[in-house]
């Protein structure tokens, strides 16, 4: 049986790491046991944050709504019930959109809130 030398899938696969862990700090991008890690906790970090980022969203819409539902004396809450009982179907992105780029639309939707919830 003939002898099998596994050197170049050994550095390419090390190549690989640390081209991922470019632009790290010291060592981070230098060595491949440690780059190894660094990158095992980024992709780690990246994973939490595209589940974080949905939620992180939505409360800032809510935040937006709510702002501006209460210079019309309404808060987010009513609005909202309102919304529901109007059978009005606009998902929070587009409300806070309305609100910050359309303030007279965002208008008529709590007049319509207002008279559903009455």
């Amino acid at each position: 049986m003939s002898r099998v030398k596994r050197g170049v899938p050994a550095h390419k696969r090390r190549n690989r790491v640390l081209k991922r862990a470019k632009g790290y700090y010291g060592g981070r991008s230098k060595l491949h046991t440690v780059a190894k890690e660094a990158i095992e906790k980024a992709a780690l970090y990246a994973y939490q944050g595209r589940k974080l980022r949905k939620r992180e969203f939505r409360a800032l819409w809510i935040a937006r709504i709510n702002a501006a539902a209460r210079e019309h004396s309404l808060s987010y809450s009513r609005f909202m019930d309102g919304l529901n009982k109007a059978g009005v179907e606009i998902d929070r992105k587009v409300l806070a959109q309305l609100a910050l780029d359309d303030p007279k639309a965002f208008g008529e939707l709590v007049s319509i809130a207002k008279n559903a919830a009455a």
